[in-house]
């Protein structure tokens, strides 16, 4: 998945914030003739192109209408396929025009002709890589009743006003809403399928210790230095790259980028840590020390989704700050601490 972000901050959906506890995913394509996300998702950063009429959605009301959607999957200036996250996936959308705004995530497929299979497998594919990745964010099962619909499927069941997509395009290839959601399934079933046992305590921010019998970072790879093991713990930076777990010499591995003496104080390691192996280590040779992180104090008009873009550059990493301080809301408090993982 190509995943870039840009919020649609002037959208009036934006802007009067209300969130929701995600339910499910619902599935929807735009009903015109033009691939290009530029149309859509604005303006130019790069990637897109210019929209010369401005015409994007990152206005207040778009053509005057009240609608946004929390994603779009189209084509970037170069003709690549890209997935572009326009509101924070908590926020209410405006997609339905029922109370599916108030349930589900929605994302907008860009349609092109309809007759294109070449481009048509590609943002297929893209979509199954999102819903994937949303539903692992979510602990969202696809194949659960009314977990990850199309616009078409909503209508049916009363949440969502009455339009035909996606089943108007999906079908013309081949596929259905029933395809979908058995790839989504196979998709998450393969993750799940390659994990260690040690996923759930092993996470960004985790500090390690190197097992004392343990000989290389992972199979065939380099001799661990003496000092790794004896001297040095070690914090995990990265668990993924481009989403993708990363698997060398046939073992699961995870980036440790920073390290602090053994002979320091771990719950002060944010004064005493330096630049680590910066290697990329079998995580079976690893052993969990701690889970110490920045600690941020929250102030006053904070919220989990600002201090994540401010701190770590993405606000949708905020999931991984509930996470690791054992939050089930979205609500903090001024003064409260917060443990902040690694960027």
């Amino acid at each position: 998945m190509n995943l870039k972000t840009l919020l649609f901050t002037k959208n009036a959906c934006y802007l009067t914030g209300k969130t929701i506890i995600p339910k499910g995913i619902m599935v929807h394509s735009t009903g015109a003739n033009n691939p290009n996300l530029k149309r859509y998702v604005g303006p130019d950063d790069g990637f897109l192109g210019v929209n010369s009429n401005v015409n994007h959605w990152n206005r207040n009301t778009p053509d005057g209408r009240q609608v946004c959607v929390h994603g779009f999957i189209g084509k970037l200036a170069d003709g690549s396929i890209a997935t572009y996250q326009t509101l924070p996936w908590n926020y209410r959308g405006w997609h339905s025009g029922g109370d599916a705004n108030n349930t589900h995530i929605s994302f907008e497929i860009c349609e092109d002709g309809l007759t294109d299979g070449t481009y048509f497998n590609k943002i297929y594919q893209e979509a199954i890589e999102l819903c994937t990745y949303l539903c692992k964010m979510y602990r969202l099962d696809p194949m659960k009743d009314g977990v990850l619909i199309c616009h078409s499927e909503g209508h049916k069941r009363g949440i969502a006003s009455n339009h035909s997509d996606v089943m108007h395009w999906f079908t013309k290839h081949g596929k259905n809403m029933d395809t979908f959601r058995a790839a989504v399934k196979s998709a998450l079933s393969g993750s799940v399928a390659s994990a260690s046992s040690s996923d759930t305590e092993i996470k960004i921010g985790t500090w390690v210790e190197i097992k004392a019998d343990a000989l290389n970072y992972y199979p065939g790879g380099k001799k661990i230095p003496a000092w790794a093991i004896r001297d040095s713990y070690h914090r995990v930076t990265q668990v993924t790259s481009k989403d993708k777990q990363i698997t060398k010499g046939g073992k699961l591995c995870v980036l440790l980028g920073k390290k602090i003496k053994k002979s320091d104080n771990l719950k002060q390691a944010g004064n005493a840590e330096e630049n680590g192996i910066n290697s990329w280590v079998d995580k079976d040779v690893l052993t969990v020390v701690g889970d110490f992180s920045e600690t941020y104090i929250v102030k006053e008009g904070d919220t989990l989704w600002n201090i994540s873009a401010t701190k770590l550059g993405k606000g949708e990493r905020y999931l991984e700050i509930k996470s690791l301080n054992g939050l089930t809301g979205d609500t903090i408090k001024i003064g409260q601490k917060l443990k902040i993982p690694m960027k």
